[in-house]
């Protein structure tokens, strides 16, 4: 490792594609890149590298081939989310060094990697593990919340809850009732006539998730002093959480009579007053929730 005091960090952030993985990667980078301005270290050199189609066989790594990384400035961190992303990150590290870094847990034994950073409803558990809260994510909050102002998310069809239209429609026409400044997103899940019924009703404050601009939901949920969010859609309550927002769930009833990996942690967010659930008498509170800071202050130590 270069002494990090005096060179710039260098990362390389392999990516698959697919825009919840990279938003993972991109919360943990920004991470080490807040960090690395609080401690007075020069800016991190982050080296975006799609992986396109390529199959990265099996000669690449016996011969330490990564073409992507060809001329490119020797990585400190490999960090990849996502299976496809795991072959290619040993492939880089045996051919120019690095720490690799696996977000989620990986397809491959963990002890591949020198780091699996996996949230704690996944279970793993090893001298090489960093169990977070839910999966990364880039959420920050604003300076100063705008007071009264609500985000309501809407996910969709999930093999671990029941659907239900009325049901979800039932408690938005409550929670519209409750707060006056409200804006409504869904997601690609969302059922067509659901999401026909949100415009109708609400047409002034439904915004569909494809006419979302980019960065519109995290500058929403930094300066939203609420959030509602459905209780399939785990990846938008961390990010509710850790953009500081008071968060509560709509709630639905759960696919199986013995809860899975995560409504069991939706559980424990409840139990710990993290979140409130509709029409339940539970109290909470804006979380101070950042689990990409304390991850990069981890890794930081490595160098």
């Amino acid at each position: 490792m270069r002494d990090a005091t005096t060179q710039p960090l260098v990362i390389w952030r392999l990516m698959d594609g697919k825009p919840g993985h990279e938003n993972q990667t991109l919360g943990l980078i920004k991470a080490l890149e807040r960090l690395a301005a609080e401690r007075g270290m020069p800016e991190p050199v982050c080296i975006d590298m799609p992986l396109g189609d390529y199959a990265y066989p099996l000669w690449d790594w016996l011969f330490k081939r990564f073409r992507p990384g060809f001329l490119k400035p020797r990585p400190d961190f490999i960090i990849g989310a996502g299976h496809r992303t795991h072959w290619p990150m040993l492939c880089a590290r045996r051919s120019v060094g690095g720490k690799a870094i696996a977000l989620m847990s990986p397809t491959l034994p963990c002890v591949f990697f020198d780091w699996v950073v996996a949230p704690a409803h996944d279970g793993l558990t090893g001298r090489n593990v960093i169990v977070t809260q839910g999966v990364l994510n880039a959420m920050q909050p604003a300076s100063v919340k705008r007071p009264g102002y609500t985000v309501v998310m809407i996910g969709g069809v999930s093999k671990h809850f029941l659907w239900d239209d009325a049901q979800v429609l039932a408690q938005l026409e409550d929670i519209m009732r409750r707060h006056p400044q409200v804006r409504i997103t869904d997601s690609r899940r969302t059922p067509p006539a659901l999401r026909a019924e949100l415009a109708n009703r609400w047409s002034v404050e439904y915004q569909p998730w494809e006419k979302c601009p980019a960065g519109w939901l995290a500058n929403e949920l930094a300066v939203a002093e609420n959030a509602w969010v459905t209780e399939d859609s785990v990846s938008m309550i961390y990010e509710a959480l850790t953009a500081g927002c008071v968060v509560g769930l709509v709630g639905l009833a759960p696919a199986s009579s013995r809860p899975g990996r995560l409504a069991r942690g939706i559980v424990q967010l409840r139990d710990s007053k993290q979140v409130g659930q509709f029409n339940h008498a539970s109290v909470c509170q804006a979380a101070n929730l950042n689990e990409a800071s304390r991850v990069a202050t981890l890794l930081l130590t490595l160098i």
